[in-house]
Protein backbone atom coordinates (compact mmCIF):
# COMPACT_ATOMS: atom_id res chain seq x y z
CA UNK A 1 0.00 0.00 0.00
CA UNK A 2 1.09 3.31 -1.00
CA UNK A 3 2.24 6.15 1.67
CA UNK A 4 1.07 9.52 0.38
CA UNK A 5 3.54 11.24 3.31
CA UNK A 6 6.34 10.13 2.36
CA UNK A 7 9.07 12.34 1.08
CA UNK A 8 10.25 10.94 -2.58
CA UNK A 9 13.71 11.73 -4.81
CA UNK A 10 16.37 11.12 -7.26
CA UNK A 11 18.20 8.54 -4.77
CA UNK A 12 14.72 6.82 -4.70
CA UNK A 13 15.18 6.17 -7.86
CA UNK A 14 18.62 4.80 -7.97
CA UNK A 15 16.87 2.28 -5.44
CA UNK A 16 13.80 0.78 -7.40
CA UNK A 17 14.34 1.88 -10.76
CA UNK A 18 16.96 -0.28 -13.26
CA UNK A 19 19.06 2.11 -14.09
CA UNK A 20 18.76 3.15 -18.09
CA UNK A 21 17.72 6.72 -17.50
CA UNK A 22 19.94 9.48 -15.63
CA UNK A 23 17.04 11.87 -14.59
CA UNK A 24 17.38 15.30 -13.01
CA UNK A 25 17.15 15.85 -9.42
CA UNK A 26 14.26 17.69 -9.46
CA UNK A 27 10.84 15.88 -9.33
CA UNK A 28 8.15 18.19 -11.20
CA UNK A 29 4.96 17.96 -9.25
CA UNK A 30 2.09 19.53 -11.26
CA UNK A 31 1.83 21.20 -14.37
CA UNK A 32 -0.45 24.41 -16.12
CA UNK A 33 -0.21 25.52 -19.31
CA UNK A 34 3.63 26.06 -20.46
CA UNK A 35 4.64 25.63 -16.62
CA UNK A 36 5.70 22.98 -14.55
CA UNK A 37 6.38 23.32 -10.39
CA UNK A 38 8.34 20.90 -8.58
CA UNK A 39 8.17 19.36 -5.03
CA UNK A 40 9.64 22.47 -3.39
CA UNK A 41 7.27 24.95 -4.67
CA UNK A 42 9.60 26.81 -7.67
CA UNK A 43 8.29 26.77 -11.38
CA UNK A 44 9.99 26.18 -14.42
CA UNK A 45 8.91 27.25 -18.24
CA UNK A 46 8.84 24.16 -20.02
CA UNK A 47 10.37 24.10 -23.38
CA UNK A 48 10.95 20.39 -23.44
CA UNK A 49 7.39 19.36 -23.88
CA UNK A 50 7.52 16.20 -22.39
CA UNK A 51 10.20 15.46 -25.43
CA UNK A 52 7.75 16.93 -28.20
CA UNK A 53 5.03 15.23 -26.72
CA UNK A 54 2.48 17.61 -24.44
CA UNK A 55 1.78 19.25 -27.73
CA UNK A 56 -1.32 21.38 -25.99
CA UNK A 57 0.62 21.63 -22.65
CA UNK A 58 -0.05 20.95 -19.23
CA UNK A 59 -3.67 20.11 -17.60
CA UNK A 60 -5.42 21.00 -20.98
CA UNK A 61 -9.06 21.49 -19.83
CA UNK A 62 -10.05 19.81 -22.93
CA UNK A 63 -8.32 16.92 -22.12
CA UNK A 64 -8.92 15.89 -18.70
CA UNK A 65 -12.61 16.43 -19.67
CA UNK A 66 -12.51 13.76 -22.34
CA UNK A 67 -10.25 11.61 -20.40
CA UNK A 68 -13.32 11.99 -17.38
CA UNK A 69 -15.97 11.37 -19.57
CA UNK A 70 -14.23 8.35 -21.01
CA UNK A 71 -13.20 6.75 -17.79
CA UNK A 72 -16.76 7.07 -16.58
CA UNK A 73 -17.97 4.34 -19.85
CA UNK A 74 -15.43 2.05 -20.66
CA UNK A 75 -11.42 1.89 -20.12
CA UNK A 76 -10.49 -1.20 -22.47
CA UNK A 77 -12.07 -3.65 -24.78
CA UNK A 78 -9.06 -5.49 -26.44
CA UNK A 79 -9.37 -5.32 -30.46
CA UNK A 80 -11.79 -8.54 -29.93
CA UNK A 81 -13.77 -5.47 -30.36
CA UNK A 82 -13.91 -1.86 -32.51
CA UNK A 83 -15.13 1.45 -30.11
CA UNK A 84 -16.08 4.97 -30.98
CA UNK A 85 -13.76 6.97 -30.08
CA UNK A 86 -11.02 4.58 -32.16
CA UNK A 87 -13.27 4.93 -34.97
CA UNK A 88 -13.28 8.38 -34.93
CA UNK A 89 -9.93 9.07 -34.57
CA UNK A 90 -9.34 6.74 -37.35
CA UNK A 91 -11.96 8.90 -39.57
CA UNK A 92 -10.26 12.02 -38.19
CA UNK A 93 -6.65 10.88 -39.47
CA UNK A 94 -7.57 9.47 -42.69
CA UNK A 95 -9.17 12.48 -43.75
CA UNK A 96 -6.75 14.69 -43.11
CA UNK A 97 -4.08 13.23 -44.49
CA UNK A 98 -3.00 10.77 -47.11
CA UNK A 99 -4.11 7.68 -45.42
CA UNK A 100 -6.76 5.31 -46.00
CA UNK A 101 -6.37 3.16 -43.53
CA UNK A 102 -5.09 3.33 -39.64
CA UNK A 103 -3.17 1.01 -37.30
CA UNK A 104 -3.60 1.67 -33.61
CA UNK A 105 -0.97 0.96 -30.60
CA UNK A 106 0.51 2.92 -27.83
CA UNK A 107 4.19 4.13 -28.96
CA UNK A 108 6.34 5.79 -31.78
CA UNK A 109 8.53 2.58 -31.54
CA UNK A 110 5.54 0.38 -31.97
CA UNK A 111 4.17 2.31 -34.57
CA UNK A 112 7.60 2.14 -36.34
CA UNK A 113 7.78 -1.64 -35.41
CA UNK A 114 4.38 -2.26 -37.48
CA UNK A 115 5.63 0.12 -40.51
CA UNK A 116 9.03 -1.83 -40.75
CA UNK A 117 7.15 -5.02 -40.42
CA UNK A 118 4.61 -3.83 -43.03
CA UNK A 119 7.27 -2.65 -45.86
CA UNK A 120 9.03 -6.54 -45.85
CA UNK A 121 5.20 -8.16 -45.34
CA UNK A 122 3.98 -5.90 -48.63
CA UNK A 123 7.47 -7.48 -50.65
CA UNK A 124 6.90 -10.58 -50.14
CA UNK A 125 3.23 -10.51 -51.12
CA UNK A 126 3.59 -8.62 -54.45
CA UNK A 127 7.45 -9.40 -55.23
CA UNK A 128 7.74 -13.06 -54.11
CA UNK A 129 10.52 -14.94 -54.65
CA UNK A 130 12.89 -11.85 -55.53
CA UNK A 131 14.38 -11.38 -52.59
CA UNK A 132 13.25 -8.11 -52.13
CA UNK A 133 13.72 -7.33 -48.11
CA UNK A 134 16.49 -4.54 -47.30
CA UNK A 135 14.97 -1.59 -46.11
CA UNK A 136 17.67 1.71 -46.56
CA UNK A 137 17.52 4.38 -43.48
CA UNK A 138 19.90 7.22 -42.79
CA UNK A 139 22.84 7.64 -40.29
CA UNK A 140 22.32 9.67 -37.55
CA UNK A 141 18.04 8.51 -37.29
CA UNK A 142 16.55 7.27 -34.72
CA UNK A 143 13.05 4.98 -34.79
CA UNK A 144 13.08 3.55 -31.70
CA UNK A 145 13.92 1.32 -28.92
CA UNK A 146 13.03 -2.13 -30.19
CA UNK A 147 15.75 -4.55 -31.41
CA UNK A 148 13.95 -4.09 -35.27
CA UNK A 149 13.65 -0.63 -34.78
CA UNK A 150 17.32 0.56 -33.26
CA UNK A 151 18.72 -1.41 -36.66
CA UNK A 152 16.58 0.63 -38.92
CA UNK A 153 17.74 3.39 -36.77
CA UNK A 154 21.25 4.95 -37.80
CA UNK A 155 23.33 5.44 -34.28
CA UNK A 156 24.83 2.72 -33.78
CA UNK A 157 25.32 3.09 -29.74
CA UNK A 158 21.71 2.03 -29.32
CA UNK A 159 22.39 -1.53 -31.02
CA UNK A 160 25.90 -1.83 -29.39
CA UNK A 161 25.60 -5.08 -26.58
CA UNK A 162 22.76 -6.41 -28.39
CA UNK A 163 23.90 -8.47 -31.07
CA UNK A 164 23.17 -10.56 -33.27
CA UNK A 165 21.22 -7.77 -34.76
CA UNK A 166 18.39 -8.21 -37.45
CA UNK A 167 19.84 -8.18 -41.26
CA UNK A 168 18.59 -6.66 -44.66
CA UNK A 169 19.05 -2.91 -43.15
CA UNK A 170 21.64 -0.73 -44.68
CA UNK A 171 22.75 3.45 -43.91
CA UNK A 172 23.00 5.84 -46.63
CA UNK A 173 23.91 9.67 -45.67
CA UNK A 174 21.21 11.74 -44.97
CA UNK A 175 20.31 14.54 -47.50
CA UNK A 176 22.76 13.01 -49.57
CA UNK A 177 21.06 12.12 -53.12
CA UNK A 178 23.85 10.40 -54.74
CA UNK A 179 24.38 8.44 -51.20
CA UNK A 180 20.83 7.09 -51.23
CA UNK A 181 21.11 6.16 -55.47
CA UNK A 182 24.50 3.81 -54.62
CA UNK A 183 22.36 1.85 -52.24
CA UNK A 184 18.77 1.62 -53.30
CA UNK A 185 17.81 -1.12 -55.70
CA UNK A 186 15.34 -3.43 -57.02
CA UNK A 187 15.94 -5.79 -53.64
CA UNK A 188 15.11 -2.58 -52.06
CA UNK A 189 11.80 -2.97 -49.60
CA UNK A 190 11.50 0.21 -48.28
CA UNK A 191 13.63 3.54 -47.43
CA UNK A 192 12.84 5.40 -44.06
CA UNK A 193 13.40 8.37 -43.21
CA UNK A 194 12.56 11.52 -40.69
CA UNK A 195 11.33 14.88 -41.98
CA UNK A 196 13.34 16.40 -39.69
CA UNK A 197 15.93 14.04 -38.13
CA UNK A 198 15.09 14.68 -34.12
CA UNK A 199 17.46 12.56 -31.96
CA UNK A 200 19.96 13.01 -34.57
CA UNK A 201 20.40 16.92 -34.19
CA UNK A 202 17.42 18.53 -35.74
CA UNK A 203 18.14 18.37 -39.09
CA UNK A 204 15.39 19.31 -41.95
CA UNK A 205 15.47 16.81 -45.21
CA UNK A 206 16.05 19.15 -47.96
CA UNK A 207 12.77 18.98 -50.08
CA UNK A 208 15.19 18.14 -53.28
CA UNK A 209 16.46 14.85 -51.56
CA UNK A 210 12.92 13.89 -50.38
CA UNK A 211 11.32 14.42 -53.84
CA UNK A 212 14.40 12.34 -54.84
CA UNK A 213 13.58 9.54 -52.67
CA UNK A 214 10.33 9.38 -53.58
CA UNK A 215 11.02 9.10 -57.09
CA UNK A 216 13.88 6.48 -56.60
CA UNK A 217 11.22 4.77 -54.22
CA UNK A 218 8.77 4.62 -57.41
CA UNK A 219 11.46 3.86 -60.28
CA UNK A 220 12.79 0.85 -57.53
CA UNK A 221 9.03 -0.03 -56.51
CA UNK A 222 9.99 0.79 -52.81
CA UNK A 223 7.99 1.97 -50.59
CA UNK A 224 8.38 5.27 -48.82
CA UNK A 225 8.25 5.68 -44.92
CA UNK A 226 7.77 9.02 -43.56
CA UNK A 227 8.51 8.29 -39.49
CA UNK A 228 6.46 11.30 -37.85
CA UNK A 229 6.72 10.31 -34.70
CA UNK A 230 8.27 14.16 -33.93
CA UNK A 231 7.79 16.12 -36.44
CA UNK A 232 3.57 15.04 -36.50
CA UNK A 233 0.54 16.72 -35.09
CA UNK A 234 1.51 20.51 -35.87
CA UNK A 235 5.12 20.25 -34.47
CA UNK A 236 6.46 21.81 -37.97
CA UNK A 237 3.16 24.27 -38.80
CA UNK A 238 1.86 21.74 -40.65
CA UNK A 239 -0.38 18.94 -38.94
CA UNK A 240 2.03 16.47 -40.45
CA UNK A 241 5.65 17.65 -41.88
CA UNK A 242 5.31 16.01 -45.13
CA UNK A 243 2.94 18.39 -46.18
CA UNK A 244 5.05 21.06 -46.06
CA UNK A 245 7.61 19.38 -48.22
CA UNK A 246 5.35 18.23 -50.82
CA UNK A 247 6.18 14.85 -51.18
CA UNK A 248 4.03 11.98 -50.11
CA UNK A 249 5.07 8.85 -48.30
CA UNK A 250 2.99 5.74 -48.44
CA UNK A 251 3.39 4.75 -44.78
CA UNK A 252 3.33 7.31 -42.19
CA UNK A 253 3.91 6.81 -38.34
CA UNK A 254 2.51 9.39 -35.59
CA UNK A 255 2.53 9.33 -32.05
CA UNK A 256 4.33 11.63 -29.43
CA UNK A 257 2.07 14.63 -29.36
CA UNK A 258 -0.74 12.68 -30.88
CA UNK A 259 -1.76 11.78 -26.98
CA UNK A 260 -0.49 15.11 -26.00
CA UNK A 261 0.80 13.15 -22.86
CA UNK A 262 -1.43 9.88 -23.17
CA UNK A 263 0.04 7.07 -24.67
CA UNK A 264 -0.63 6.28 -28.30
CA UNK A 265 0.60 5.62 -31.37
CA UNK A 266 -0.29 5.12 -35.44
CA UNK A 267 0.59 4.17 -38.51
CA UNK A 268 -1.27 5.28 -40.98
CA UNK A 269 -1.01 4.10 -45.06
CA UNK A 270 -3.20 3.52 -48.45
CA UNK A 271 -5.58 0.97 -48.96
CA UNK A 272 -3.06 -1.16 -51.22
CA UNK A 273 -0.76 -1.63 -48.77
CA UNK A 274 -3.27 -2.25 -45.93
CA UNK A 275 -4.09 -5.51 -47.66
CA UNK A 276 -1.17 -7.30 -46.95
CA UNK A 277 -1.66 -6.39 -42.79
CA UNK A 278 -4.35 -9.00 -42.92
CA UNK A 279 -6.19 -10.38 -39.72
CA UNK A 280 -3.67 -11.85 -37.59
CA UNK A 281 -0.91 -10.55 -38.99
CA UNK A 282 -0.02 -7.88 -36.31
CA UNK A 283 -1.65 -6.49 -33.26
CA UNK A 284 -1.87 -4.86 -30.19
CA UNK A 285 -3.52 -5.54 -26.70
CA UNK A 286 -3.88 -1.61 -25.98
CA UNK A 287 -3.55 -0.31 -29.23
CA UNK A 288 -7.11 1.99 -30.28
CA UNK A 289 -7.13 1.89 -26.24
CA UNK A 290 -11.07 4.52 -25.70
CA UNK A 291 -9.38 6.11 -23.00
CA UNK A 292 -6.47 7.14 -25.49
CA UNK A 293 -8.09 7.52 -28.86
CA UNK A 294 -10.82 10.16 -26.62
CA UNK A 295 -7.90 12.40 -25.47
CA UNK A 296 -5.92 12.09 -28.67
CA UNK A 297 -9.84 12.94 -30.54
CA UNK A 298 -9.38 16.20 -28.61
CA UNK A 299 -5.74 16.85 -29.57
CA UNK A 300 -5.88 16.43 -33.24
CA UNK A 301 -9.22 18.71 -33.16
CA UNK A 302 -7.60 21.67 -31.21
CA UNK A 303 -4.31 21.25 -33.75
CA UNK A 304 -5.82 20.70 -36.91
CA UNK A 305 -6.68 24.43 -37.16
CA UNK A 306 -5.26 26.89 -39.96
CA UNK A 307 -4.39 29.46 -36.50
CA UNK A 308 -3.34 27.35 -34.62
CA UNK A 309 -0.85 25.83 -37.67
CA UNK A 310 -0.18 29.29 -38.46
CA UNK A 311 0.79 30.16 -35.07
CA UNK A 312 3.49 27.73 -34.66
CA UNK A 313 5.44 28.73 -37.77
CA UNK A 314 4.99 32.17 -36.12
CA UNK A 315 6.19 30.82 -32.40
CA UNK A 316 9.03 29.67 -33.78
CA UNK A 317 10.79 32.10 -35.54
CA UNK A 318 10.14 33.95 -32.66
CA UNK A 319 12.25 31.41 -30.53
CA UNK A 320 14.93 31.28 -33.20
CA UNK A 321 15.52 34.49 -33.60
CA UNK A 322 16.25 35.14 -30.20
CA UNK A 323 18.44 31.88 -29.66
CA UNK A 324 20.91 33.28 -32.67
CA UNK A 325 20.91 36.75 -30.47
CA UNK A 326 21.85 34.75 -27.44
CA UNK A 327 24.39 32.56 -29.44
CA UNK A 328 25.65 35.43 -30.90
CA UNK A 329 26.13 37.41 -27.28
CA UNK A 330 27.69 34.83 -25.54
CA UNK A 331 29.29 33.05 -28.29
CA UNK A 332 27.88 29.59 -27.40
CA UNK A 333 25.90 28.40 -30.47
CA UNK A 334 26.93 28.80 -34.16
CA UNK A 335 23.58 28.05 -36.33
CA UNK A 336 19.64 27.49 -34.85
CA UNK A 337 17.49 25.17 -37.51
CA UNK A 338 14.60 22.98 -37.31
CA UNK A 339 11.03 23.47 -38.06
CA UNK A 340 8.27 25.66 -36.35
CA UNK A 341 8.50 24.45 -32.73
CA UNK A 342 11.18 21.77 -32.81
CA UNK A 343 14.41 23.67 -32.66
CA UNK A 344 17.68 23.07 -32.47
CA UNK A 345 20.58 25.15 -31.20
CA UNK A 346 24.02 23.89 -32.63
CA UNK A 347 26.82 24.70 -30.21
CA UNK A 348 30.02 26.31 -31.47
CA UNK A 349 33.21 24.50 -31.39
CA UNK A 350 34.48 25.60 -27.53
CA UNK A 351 30.99 23.74 -26.30
CA UNK A 352 30.98 20.74 -28.70
CA UNK A 353 30.14 17.80 -26.52
CA UNK A 354 28.51 19.86 -23.70
CA UNK A 355 24.89 20.56 -25.14
CA UNK A 356 23.98 18.74 -21.23
CA UNK A 357 25.17 21.38 -19.75
CA UNK A 358 22.97 24.13 -20.97
CA UNK A 359 20.53 21.49 -19.72
CA UNK A 360 21.56 21.52 -16.26
CA UNK A 361 22.41 25.31 -15.70
CA UNK A 362 18.55 25.87 -17.58
CA UNK A 363 17.15 23.36 -14.76
CA UNK A 364 18.45 25.99 -12.09
CA UNK A 365 17.03 28.94 -13.15
CA UNK A 366 13.67 27.52 -14.01
CA UNK A 367 13.59 26.83 -17.58
CA UNK A 368 13.27 22.88 -18.84
CA UNK A 369 15.05 22.03 -22.45
CA UNK A 370 16.78 19.08 -23.80
CA UNK A 371 19.46 17.93 -25.89
CA UNK A 372 19.52 16.18 -29.50
CA UNK A 373 22.44 14.31 -29.46
CA UNK A 374 25.85 16.19 -27.62
CA UNK A 375 25.78 19.06 -29.35
CA UNK A 376 22.72 20.26 -29.94
CA UNK A 377 20.38 22.11 -27.25
CA UNK A 378 16.55 20.99 -28.39
CA UNK A 379 13.79 22.74 -27.81
CA UNK A 380 9.87 21.30 -28.34
CA UNK A 381 7.23 23.18 -26.53
CA UNK A 382 3.87 23.13 -26.26
CA UNK A 383 1.97 24.46 -29.53
CA UNK A 384 0.17 26.93 -27.72
CA UNK A 385 2.83 28.15 -25.44
CA UNK A 386 1.96 32.11 -24.89
CA UNK A 387 4.08 34.58 -26.13
CA UNK A 388 4.96 35.97 -22.16
CA UNK A 389 5.62 31.97 -21.56
CA UNK A 390 8.47 32.46 -24.35
CA UNK A 391 9.56 35.59 -23.46
CA UNK A 392 9.96 34.58 -19.63
CA UNK A 393 11.71 30.70 -20.64
CA UNK A 394 14.16 32.73 -22.95
CA UNK A 395 14.70 35.68 -20.79
CA UNK A 396 15.78 32.77 -18.19
CA UNK A 397 17.09 30.43 -20.86
CA UNK A 398 19.47 33.57 -21.19
CA UNK A 399 20.61 33.83 -17.31
CA UNK A 400 21.44 30.21 -17.90
CA UNK A 401 23.80 30.36 -20.61
CA UNK A 402 25.20 33.32 -18.98
CA UNK A 403 25.55 31.27 -15.59
CA UNK A 404 28.18 28.84 -17.41
CA UNK A 405 29.88 30.94 -20.09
Amino acid sequence: MSDSSKEYSRATFDEVMVPNYNPAAIIPEKGEGSKVWDQNGKDYIDFAGGIAVTALGHNHPGMIKALKEQADKVWHLSNVFTNKPALELAEKLTDATFADKVFFCNSGGEANEAAFKLVRKYANDNFPDQGKNEIIAFKQSFHGRTLFTVCVGGQPKYTHGFEPLPGGISHGEFNDIESLKDLISDRTCAVVMEPVQGEGGIIPADPAFAKAARDLCDKHQALLVFDEVQTGVGRTGHLYAYQGLGVTPDILTTAKAMGGGFPIGAMLTTDKIAKSMGIGTHGSTYGGNPLACAVSNVVIDEINKPEVLAAVKTKGDKIRARLQAIGKKYGVFDSVRGEGLLIGAVTSEKWQAKAREFLVSGWEHGVMCLVAGPSVVRFAPALNITDDEIELGLDRFEKAVAAIV
